[in-house]
């Protein structure tokens, strides 16, 4: 019983382990508990979604996403005529440090502009807002569109076709025809900043925004090492051969569903550097130097149009894991020797 009381109150419970423990202990309560779950609901804080879009508000040149708390989501939803039990539609997606569960929650069966007006906002699709996202609100926001698409794409049972019901905190799926438990899935994806010793390779498939490059990414193919599948990637895209590679970190990427992006670094050798562009795969590929990338580094992530017609170069946003691959290379860069 004592158990259960320290367990059930969760600002006694948050005070018993340090910052970190404690979030991870209570976000594994929320996910395995309805009842604590549906405590949580009805004191937490709400993102809010229309068919996978987010609703943000525009501050300056910066979008952010409002956290709406639980009264003003009972409120709206009175006003649409709506039971609060739809609240219980919505998906746990983290908390804070003081245990308020943060959720979120598609609004796509209501109509997207009444929504918005009476929020003062807008839905707006996730990949156009991802560079003028906050950097805290993008990773909340990623991985709540990767959930609510996920819970969309599977609600009927692989093998008996039944229906499967999530649970409140929206951490699985079970079928209740023979008890099997589906849990959220991530597809790894491989991302590859690729360097001659001078320069680094970046590349553009055709619906990135005019102007902008990257690195090199792919997925991995069922039985590949991550080593195998950088390999891989390097010699089909742009027709070069790996000489040396190494780890940098990771990221979660919820495009074109939910993909762990794993980020590394490679080398090939500065005698053989002649780009072969695969079409099938990319646009366009080419070698920049350190001054080329220091020079775009300074500008705003966005399309910049010159006298000639072309664009300028820019890279992905500051939080995107391909970002922070091309700032390790400037690092190395400036403390390799002359």
């Amino acid at each position: 019983m004592i158990y259960q009381g320290v367990y059930r109150t969760p600002s006694l419970w948050c005070r018993l382990h340090s910052t970190y423990v404690r979030k991870m202990r209570y976000l594994f309560e929320l996910k395995e508990d309805d009842g604590i779950c549906r405590q949580a609901q009805n004191s937490g804080t709400f993102y809010l979604f229309h068919n996978l879009s987010p609703f943000l508000k525009k501050v300056g040149s910066k979008y952010l996403a409002p956290q709406i708390s639980v009264a003003e989501m009972k409120s709206m939803l009175g006003k649409f005529k709506q039971n609060e039990q739809m609240i219980e539609d919505s998906v746990l997606i983290g908390c804070s440090d003081e245990c308020m569960a943060y959720f979120a929650l598609d609004l796509g069966s209501l109509e997207k502009s009444v929504i918005e007006s009476e929020l003062r906002g807008s839905f707006t699709e996730l990949r156009k807002a991802f560079f003028q996202l906050d950097g805290k609100d993008a990773p909340l926001l990623s991985s709540a569109q990767a959930l609510l698409r996920w819970h969309d794409t599977h609600q009927y049972c692989s093998k008996t076709g039944q229906p499967t019901q999530k649970n409140l905190a929206g951490s699985k799926r079970v079928c209740h025809t023979n008890g099997i438990i589906y849990y959220p899935q991530m597809s790894p994806v491989v991302i590859t900043l690729v360097s001659d010793g001078s320069r680094c390779l970046l590349a553009r498939q055709a619906s990135f925004p005019k102007g902008m490059y990257s690195a090199l990414a792919g997925f991995c193919d069922v039985g590949e090492t991550l080593e195998e599948t950088v390999r891989r990637e390097v010699a089909e895209e742009v027709g070069l051969e790996v000489e040396s590679l190494w780890y940098s970190a990771s990221q979660h990427w919820p495009f074109p569903n939910s993909s762990l992006m794993i980020a590394c670094h490679a080398m090939v050798q500065p005698q053989q550097t002649k780009i072969s562009v695969n079409k099938l795969e990319l646009e366009a590929a080419g070698w920049f130097s350190l001054e080329e990338i220091m020079e775009a580094l300074g500008r705003e992530p966005k399309p910049l149009k010159q006298e000639d017609g072309s664009f300028s170069l820019w890279l992905p946003p500051k939080w995107a894991i391909a970002h922070q691959l091309i700032q390790e290379w400037v690092k190395l860069q400036a403390s390799s020797p002359a």
